[in-house]
């Protein structure tokens, strides 16, 4: 009949068997679950590959918009200076304005100051003449009164 080793080698390939056949559930369950997490795993580089484009797209419009601002600061910047250069040449232009005022006023200023000394000089001379004549008259009254005060003492 059977010896022991070939019993033994029955009951060792049987407790295989079980042993295989408790194990291979699991397995297949666990191929199952590394199957849907392959397949989630694709669905996610399939969704995330256009969100990917996408935000390349957007960063590049960033860029071109970022390339327009800055063309556009240097336009502005270009045109500061133009601004900074005609302020300068407006400041010069006031200052030459400004001596030229001051020119003119000492020039019409000199003349009118020579007039009303003038006009003063001549007030001033009218005046005395006015002056000169009335003490003339006095004088003169005086004179009369002395000398008919000395006729009249006489007589």
């Amino acid at each position: 009949m059977y010896s022991l080793g070939q019993i033994a080698a029955l009951v060792s390939a049987a407790a295989f068997l079980l042993l295989v056949g408790a194990l291979v559930v699991p397995i297949l369950r666990l191929r199952h679950t590394v199957d849907a997490a392959t397949r989630a795993i694709n669905d996610l580089n399939d969704r995330t590959a256009p969100l990917l484009g996408n935000a390349n797209a957007t960063i590049e419009n960033v860029n071109v918009a970022l390339t327009q601002v800055h063309t556009s600061l240097d336009g502005v910047n270009i045109q500061l200076a133009k601004i900074d250069t005609m302020t300068g040449h407006a400041q010069n232009v006031t200052a030459n304005v400004a001596n030229l005022a001051t020119v003119v006023s000492a020039a019409a200023a000199n003349p009118l100051v020579k007039v009303a000394a003038f006009g003063y000089g001549v007030r001033k001379a009218a005046a005395a003449r006015r002056n000169a004549e009335e003490d003339r008259e006095v004088r003169a009254t005086l004179k009369q009164q002395r000398r008919a005060a000395k006729r009249g003492e006489g007589r």
